[in-house]
């Protein structure tokens, strides 16, 4: 073929990725790598030395996994995008109330979120209370104390609704359904009732979900709640 005489479209050089937005915590990263390890996560996030902390993948529903340090995290996946970390300091100078065991998965997990927690029987009712649990912008408090009720069946029954002290509001004033804010007193407080279940399409699952997968789910509807006063 002769091509003289025959201008050739230009070349440009060729296009890169823009990236992947990620958010670990409450802060938001730009990366341009589609696969990054847990220690690599972790150092963007600026958490070391890494072995002091852990990081949890987020999914939709509330669910979390944890990802080791060495670990790799595939960004381009649909749905990959959130991460939390915690801290593996253990609280000192204080002694917890130990009232009663929790299965290893979930004290394992509650040792290692850095957060004062116990728990508490009181009339019969079993309760974990959780101190300083972080709260999304856009509340009244930027920690509460949480409790959730430990049933007798529990790990095979589900874990249902959360309870916070103080009692949580909008920054905005705008109510929040499906609350009560005197329903319950325990260990002399009255706790606020988030009247938050599961649904059909994201049922408790006996042997995969405990304390730490809950968590996520209040950590969810906090965070759904706050979304809609922009909306």
């Amino acid at each position: 073929m002769n091509l003289q005489g025959t201008e050739l479209p230009e070349v440009g050089p060729p296009t890169r990725c823009r990236g992947y937005r990620i958010r670990i915590g409450k802060q938001f990263y730009t990366v341009t790598r589609s696969t990054m390890t847990g220690r690599e996560l972790l150092e963007l996030a600026e958490k070391t030395p890494v072995e002091r902390f852990r990081i949890d993948q987020k999914f939709r529903g509330g669910q979390t996994k944890r990802v080791e340090l060495e670990e790799t995290v595939n960004l381009a996946t649909p749905g990959v995008e959130r991460f939390q970390t915690l801290p593996l300091d253990q609280t000192e100078g204080y002694t917890a109330r130990r009232q009663f065991r929790l299965p290893e998965v979930d004290e394992e997990y509650l040792n290692a979120s850095g957060l004062l927690w116990e728990t508490v029987l009181e009339s019969n009712k079993r309760r974990v209370i959780v101190y300083n649990f972080p709260v999304p912008d856009g509340y009244n408090v930027s920690t509460v104390d949480l409790n959730l009720q430990i049933d007798t069946g529990y790990p095979d029954t589900q874990l249902d609704m959360v309870y916070f002290h103080p009692p949580l509001i909008l920054g905005n004033g705008r109510a929040i359904a499906a609350i009560r804010d005197d329903s319950f007193s325990f260990d002399g407080k009255a706790w606020q009732r988030w009247s938050r279940h599961r649904t059909s399409a994201n049922p408790w699952m006996a042997g995969e979900d405990y304390i730490g997968t809950h968590l996520g789910l209040v950590e969810h509807w906090l965070e759904c709640e706050q979304l809609k006063v922009n909306k």
